[in-house]
């Protein structure tokens, strides 16, 4: 089946659906609603939408098709008139499949049953032995409460994998797309031919011993003195971060989207709360590409967007979260910080221009488009995506996050936040804001120390300073000369 493109609006009494859907026959369209779920099957062409609020089939309900034009505008009617359903232009949150509700667990009160006697003798077995277990618990909690309830710990140890393959991605969700990477012009891999293969440690170790070999001291330092170019950079604003214009996507955008796959993601506290820690690297990323290239993207472009993200380069996210993390939407300061310390690091080492002005100005940027929302990021992700996309090797980092997260970006992303001290914590009170413009906020009041950085910047900057202002004494000097004995001569 084809899904065909789409567009949705509403007024106060209905949902509007316009389908475009050429050269069919109106008498084949079967339309079905279910609460928030509208189904439209017309041959070749199947569309399954789930709306954030229930809609009805009524008679005020309507189908007409145009042949004209090839379009179906499909009217239903709204189950609370004056409802407003949000997120009707997110095309890939109403195509995402309709969340799964978990099965309620039955409790066994009692059973009656005619079994024969060899199989009550096994459940009288398995009751003594139920009765053993307990009776072992209820000793041990006897013995911890007469010693200051000191209970028994035992160190974990820790699993032992029989498999060489390890998963990478999106929720670690993927493997097999460096099977072969040895034979490809993967610049950006940082795994060689281990990176199917790779543990999450010695991805980092790694990663970080890649960092510190590329790092340039002297690159570094001339980049902070003959910083010309890179000041003309700072006075770029990017537009995705003047929110001042009503949103709109571009059909360019939409049909991306309807190329989206439909999942339906099930993430672990932990595992959520990593996802927005890799968020920031990867528009901290984008923010450098645009701001250096002024969104003109040239061939190295998906280069750059590869490298300086951690989790593509070097399949290393951060995961600053603790396994035992009990909110998904508590974010610290130094957390954050830790998120985008590899992010400076790897624009100090690698690309063209190499600044921590620069890296500041990206982090504002960063700032900017999550104080825009969601659709903003998903404005951003889907202009990374175009260009990893139309790369023969680096459209592999877009299989393999990008398309995920754009779908994760619009339907699963949580928006809704109250502040709490120096952290951030998501409920899911009516009046709350959106969690990405209070992670816009914190990034922005974000205070990242050079020092923090590992490469001794400071001292580089000083000496660069240093050399600066000899060189400047020594041209006085020489001017002085120079005038006294002009002066001698007359």
């Amino acid at each position: 089946m084809i899904t065909p493109r789409f567009s949705c609006s509403q007024t106060d009494q209905s949902l509007i659906i316009s389908i475009y859907c050429p050269s069919v026959r109106a008498a084949d369209v079967e339309i079905h609603v279910d609460g928030t779920l509208v189904s439209v099957h017309i041959n070749p062409y199947f569309l399954r939408l789930n709306f954030t609020y229930p809609v009805l089939e009524d008679d005020a309900s309507s189908a007409k098709y145009d042949p004209s034009s090839g379009y179906l505008t499909v009217t239903l009617t709204k189950e609370v008139p004056g409802q407003v359903f949000d997120d009707l232009d997110l095309l890939a949150k109403l195509l995402a499949p309709r969340p799964t509700v978990p099965r309620p667990v039955v409790e066994v009160i009692s059973e009656t049953s005619n079994q024969p006697e060899n199989h009550s003798e096994e459940n009288d077995l398995v009751s003594k032995t139920e009765a053993l277990s307990l009776e072992c618990e209820r000793e041990e909690i006897l013995k911890a409460a007469e010693n200051d309830w000191q209970l028994p710990q035992e160190v974990q140890e820790p699993q032992l994998s029989t498999s060489i393959q390890k998963y990478y991605g999106f929720l670690d969700m993927h493997s097999g797309y460096f099977r072969h990477v040895s034979h490809t012009e993967n610049e950006v891999n940082e795994l060689g031919a281990d990176a199917e293969t790779c543990s999450a440690a010695a991805r980092r170790q790694k990663r970080l011993r890649h960092e510190d070999d590329k790092f340039d001291e002297e690159y570094y330092m001339a980049d902070y003195a003959d910083d010309d170019n890179i000041r003309e950079l700072l006075m770029w604003k990017h537009p995705y971060t003047d929110h001042s214009e009503i949103f709109k996507y571009s059909d360019e955008e939409n049909a991306i989207m309807l190329r989206l796959p439909r999942k339906e993601y099930l993430p672990t506290t932990t595992q959520t709360h990593n996802l927005y820690l890799i968020l920031l690297t990867i528009l901290f990323s984008y923010a450098y590409e645009s701001r250096t290239n002024q969104r003109d993207p040239t061939p190295e472009s998906a280069w750059t967007l590869s490298t300086l993200v951690p989790a593509f380069s070097a399949l290393d996210p951060p995961d600053s979260a603790p396994a035992s993390l009990v909110d998904s939407f508590a974010f610290t300061t130094e957390e954050l910080t830790h998120a985008l310390i590899t992010s400076y690091r790897r624009s100090f080492a690698f690309p063209l221009y190499r600044s921590f002005i620069l890296a500041e100005a990206c982090r504002m940027d960063v700032a900017g488009f999550l104080n825009g929302g969601k659709r903003t990021v998903v404005r951003c992700l889907l202009e990374m995506k175009t260009i990893l996309d139309h790369h023969e090797v680096y459209y592999v980092y877009s299989k393999i996050w990008l398309d995920d997260f754009c779908v994760w970006a619009q339907a699963y992303a949580r928006c809704e936040f109250s502040l709490c001290h120096d952290q951030i914590l998501l409920s899911t009170r009516n009046d709350s804001e959106n969690v990405l413009i209070a992670l816009a906020k914190q990034i922005a009041e974000l205070q990242i120390s050079k020092s923090l950085i590992g490469w001794r910047l400071e001292a580089l900057e000083a000496a660069t300073q240093s050399v600066e202002e000899r060189e400047s004494d020594s041209d006085d000097e020489d001017s002085e000369e120079s005038e006294e004995s002009e002066n001698n001569t007359y």
